[in-house]
């Protein structure tokens, strides 16, 4: 992502907005006002989320390198919060998105002071945690996750096939845009552009699947006819990563007997 100052504030906002959502779990009231409020001092300082959610204040800061006195930076915040809404509870969290291991410190004890806040290293929640969702702002942010030890490309493929199948054209674009975005802080951008790459694929021109169209893949058609676009699907689904969905509909043949045949030829998407 290269230095956090050059990703426009309104990406911090709409990222800030997200983690909120799925990763801290923040139960966003009716009346949640986002708070646009420039701090100065010395130097101007802009959060890159602050707003009230019914009698608190939600401050989130999104990280991308280790800065050794951000401990300092949030608590500077954290009184500068308090100048304006004494009256609120303020919450702070520290959202750490980078490549290198998150080594900050959360807490100043010293003298008579007891401060801490709160930093998610986004590398400690799994992947999979996100991917289940239907909502594409979560699936977008699973690419900041723990893969377990899965084959990058793998997840990255399920990333996009599950981003395309839940959005138009234009959402599409959007969300590819973020997760292009996140992969530069994984070093997992050629894993996108190959995701991308075999996502549109426009499977009626892959050869195999013109042979299938050509023995006249249909409903009561000779069995060898049929086995014949079960292998063909197996492989466009394997080889291709594409959606069984999309598979199924394009070879005209029903899912639940695909599945059958994957599951007597031990097959495995």
């Amino acid at each position: 992502m290269g230095k956090k100052d050059v990703i426009s504030k309104e990406i911090l906002k709409n990222i800030a907005r997200d983690i909120s959502k799925h990763i801290l779990h923040i139960d966003i009231k009716e009346n949640m006002e986002i708070i646009n409020q420039e701090f100065t001092r010395v130097e101007s300082r802009e959060s890159d989320l602050l707003f009230q959610n019914g009698d608190e204040i939600v401050h989130i800061e999104i990280q991308n390198n280790n800065h050794k006195q951000m401990h300092l930076r949030m608590c500077r915040y954290y009184t500068d919060i308090l100048f304006l809404y004494e009256e609120y509870k303020v919450s702070q969290y520290m959202v750490y998105i980078g490549k290198n291991k998150c080594n900050m410190k959360s807490q100043i004890k010293r003298d008579k002071m007891n401060y801490s806040y709160d930093i998610i290293d986004m590398r400690d929640i799994a992947c999979e945690e996100l991917l289940e969702s239907n909502d594409p702002s979560a699936i977008a942010l699973s690419i900041l996750c723990d893969f377990k030890g899965q084959d990058k490309q793998t997840v990255i493929n399920k990333i996009l096939r599950k981003l395309r199948e839940l959005n138009d054209d234009n959402a599409f674009e959007k969300y590819l845009e973020i997760v292009t975005l996140y992969s530069t802080n994984r070093g997992l951008e050629e894993n996108v552009k190959k995701g991308v790459e075999m996502l549109t694929v426009d499977i009626e021109k892959i050869p195999f699947f013109q042979d299938g169209l050509r023995v006249g893949i249909q409903k009561g058609i000779e069995k060898g006819a049929k086995e014949t676009a079960f292998k063909n699907a197996v492989i466009m689904i394997r080889e291709f990563q594409l959606a069984i969905d999309d598979v199924v509909q394009k070879l005209n043949i029903k899912k639940e007997e695909l599945l059958e045949y994957m599951k007597n030829k031990k097959e495995e998407i």
